[in-house]
């Protein structure tokens, strides 16, 4: 019987290896999804030191424990209007590769929502939309029980490069 348990949990064990974890957070109705890995921490909203010549996208820098960190206001980064930041405002400090660079940056979302471990597999790929480059940004779709979580690629999110803040 002590057998039959052992296989079980290695089953149990085999599909979590399968599948990512995801934090989930809202923006504009909408969920969408970073890997959990890249997570640093979940700060509150607090005023920022702008910088001249910036992107609209990009609210400014924090001094966050002697770390320089950009502000990326997601809503901005994605063509949503922007809202007013307040109490329940709330920013991810994600840590991310970019160009073979680790990068910590901010971004500026409505709230966070959950976490979700998901299969690669169960990931749909994003309509082919030609006018649009915004399909790089998203690396899938998937259902989690009756809503569509979007799957983000934060490399490419995050890509401050010349070429694709003047696209922004």
């Amino acid at each position: 019987m002590s057998e039959h348990i052992g296989l079980n949990q290695q089953l149990s064990l085999g599909k979590q290896q399968d599948e990512n974890q995801y934090l989930t957070f809202m923006m504009a109705g909408e969920e969408y999804g970073l890997d959990i890995l890249a997570v640093q921490e979940i700060r509150g909203w607090e005023d920022v030191t702008a910088i001249p010549n910036a992107p609209d996208f990009v609210k400014g820098a924090i001094n966050l424990r002697g770390t320089i960190v950009p502000i990326i206001d997601l809503r901005l980064r994605f063509g949503i209007a922007s809202i007013s930041y307040g109490p329940l405002t709330v920013v991810i400090v994600v840590s991310v590769q970019i160009r073979e660079q680790q990068k910590v940056m901010g971004l500026v979302v409505d709230a966070v929502s959950d976490v979700y471990s998901i299969s690669e597999e169960k990931a749909k790929d994003v309509p082919d939309f030609q006018d649009s480059d915004n399909g790089q940004y998203v690396h899938g779709l998937v259902n989690v029980g009756e809503k569509m979580v979007v799957l983000l690629n934060l490399a490419k999110v995050l890509d401050l490069s010349v070429k694709q803040v003047a696209q922004g």
